[in-house]
């Protein structure tokens, strides 16, 4: 089993510029980047036209570490000085589980633990101590 955990920068409308800012900053190469506008559409949550060029997800490597980023989606509010989290990244879906449960317990489920498409099971909570972590399991895509 392989568990990760990995900074998760979260913007309000400049995570591009961010990206660009860190990986000059700290010698970092783009491994992946997908704007809310290349995304799947989810009928449920129309994107205006507006948000189709933020950044949904984004990852650079910096030496060997990672960091990864995102923008809020349009609607969802954005509080400077909260938008790190911490990225709990393992391939057992079992134990991202087990995890997520865990960091749970006396704290606050934002998104439950559920299938995606782009993880076999992924969500988000906030624990007792108000540390938000995403919990993703790398998956077959």
């Amino acid at each position: 089993m392989n568990v990760k955990l990995i900074p998760y920068l979260v913007m309000d409308g400049t995570a591009k510029e961010a990206l660009d800012f860190y990986q000059k900053a700290l010698d970092g190469k783009i491994l992946f980047s997908q704007s809310f506008g290349e995304m799947p559409e989810n009928p449920d949550f129309p994107l205006p036209e507006s948000a189709k060029d933020r950044v949904s997800h984004a990852t650079i490597q910096i030496g060997k570490s990672e960091m990864m980023f995102s923008d809020t989606f349009p609607g969802q509010p954005a509080q400077r000085g909260s938008q790190v989290t911490i990225c709990l990244t393992t391939d057992d879906a079992e134990k991202s589980k087990q995890f997520f449960n865990a960091l749970a317990d006396g704290g606050q489920i934002q998104m439950p633990l559920q299938e995606t498409f782009f993880s076999p099971a992924y969500g988000t909570v906030t624990d007792k101590f108000g540390v938000t972590f995403q919990i993703f399991t790398e998956g077959k895509q």
